[in-house]
């Protein structure tokens, strides 16, 4: 994991440190803040802070002055309506910020979600590490034929140690190129007084998108499990996907009565169009339905045949 024993130590030291409080504190979220979530081969998650737990949803859905006013159940049982009926407002009443640690090109596909508040590290006044990201073997894969945003089968043999070669010297490389650029050592003096280093905010357009980089983010609760709901997806991209799993377990320690809503009504639920509804319904009269008569499209009709776990019908697609 990237983290040296100077960071272990600080956070060891701040797991460490007790305050009381009035504030309303979530017991599974105290259990892991500040502590690094491992990551790839060099990232993490941790949590910094947070605000609000489910009682605070809660709260805020009824305008109430005090916690404890309803018995737990009747608590589940109103988060689990609010999140039903995307009643959104009582979840923006949690946040949470995040201590980040990934590579640069899942950071650039992670900020297209704008609505968190970022801080990114700045290689404009600090060096960058001599850290990038190498994917496992499994994980190299050919483009997909169906998807054109996604991978297909895995590759083997020579295909993947040539990549992996390729990828590694490629690092090497920027890196060395890098660094003699800027010719500086961990203090900022120069490595060669013969010769001026180049600035550092132009030295680091030379490194590429597999260095990693950190940042805090934070955001409240709603917007969190909207990204979930797309990042943490199978078909999201694996070296995103692994980062929002890694956050949805903070979820369940954080608001677990949310957390549990959610898995049933955003990750196990699905949503269907009313031209699908027409499908279901047929189906379920005894109605023999194809693709073409549905006036679905062929990828409506795969996904929902997908949805229904009816293979059979999923040869009807044109």
């Amino acid at each position: 994991m990237g983290l040296n024993s100077e960071q272990l130590a600080e956070i060891e030291e701040q797991r460490a440190q007790s305050v009381p409080t009035r504030r309303a504190v979530s017991p599974g979220m105290e259990e892991i803040l500040y502590e690094a979530i491992p990551i790839l081969d060099h990232g993490f998650v941790r949590v910094v802070d947070y605000m609000g737990d489910d009682a605070a949803i809660v709260q805020a859905a009824r305008v109430s002055y005090g916690r404890g006013t309803k018995t737990l159940n009747s608590d589940a049982g109103l988060v689990n309506y609010l999140l039903r009926h995307r009643h959104t407002t009582p979840f923006e009443m949690c946040e949470v910020k995040y201590h980040i640690k990934l590579p640069i090109f899942v950071a650039r596909q992670w900020i297209r979600h704008r609505t968190a508040n970022v801080n990114e590290y700045s290689a404009r006044y600090s060096i960058l590490d001599n850290e990038f990201y190498m994917p496992a073997k499994e994980h190299l894969a050919a483009q997909s034929t169906v998807n054109h945003q996604g991978r297909g089968d895995v590759l083997s043999g020579k295909d993947s140690d040539r990549v992996m070669d390729l990828l590694r010297e490629d690092s090497e490389r920027a890196y060395a190129g890098y660094a003699d650029m800027l010719n500086e050592d961990a203090d900022g003096n120069p490595v060669d007084d013969s010769r001026q280093g180049l600035a550092r905010e132009l030295a680091r357009m030379n490194l590429s998108l597999n260095f990693y980089t950190q940042w805090y983010w934070k955001t409240d609760l709603h917007n969190l499990l909207h990204f979930l709901s797309l990042r943490a997806d199978s078909h999201a991209q694996y070296e995103i996907r692994v980062y929002a799993e890694a956050m949805l377990e903070t979820v369940k320690k954080w608001v677990p009565a949310t957390y549990g809503a959610f898995m049933d009504y955003r990750v196990g639920g699905t949503n269907i169009s009313k031209k699908g509804m027409g499908v279901v319904k047929r189906l379920l009269a005894g109605e023999q339905v194809d693709q073409k008569e549905s006036g679905m499209s062929a990828r409506e009709w795969r996904e929902l045949m997908e949805t229904l776990e009816r293979p059979e019908h999923q040869k009807n697609e044109s």
